[in-house]
């Protein structure tokens, strides 16, 4: 297996992305964009492509990934396991921060 990214892109004035697919593969990363509307990371995550859900730990809180501009930050994989795609969102389900211009979040595979 090798590593693979994939871009998810937050469009300008929203906090969520497009989704993307990781078909399998193991969600290991994110690199953070140089420009980035100051907010933590958290995932919609999807098995059929159609129904996505906040992603939460088994104590029912929102995993959040702690952000901030041009880094990588690894993940750990088991906190996606079962996704065929995923969505990223600038901030939490409770308070999304909308970002103020288009920004790239490549996610890491493997």
């Amino acid at each position: 297996m090798s590593v693979v990214t994939r871009t998810a892109t937050i469009a300008n004035g929203a906090s969520l992305s497009d989704a993307i697919q990781v078909d399998g593969s193991a969600v290991v990363g994110v690199v953070m964009p140089a420009a980035w509307t100051a907010a933590n990371l958290t995932i919609k995550a999807s098995a059929d492509d159609t129904t996505y859900n906040n992603v939460y730990d088994e104590l029912g809180t929102e995993k959040t990934i702690i952000a901030s501009t041009d880094r990588y930050i690894p993940l750990n994989p088991t906190d996606f396991l079962g996704a065929n795609s995923i969505k990223v969102r600038s901030g939490t389900a409770g308070t999304p921060v909308n970002q103020a211009a288009a920004r790239s979040v490549i996610v890491v595979l493997y």
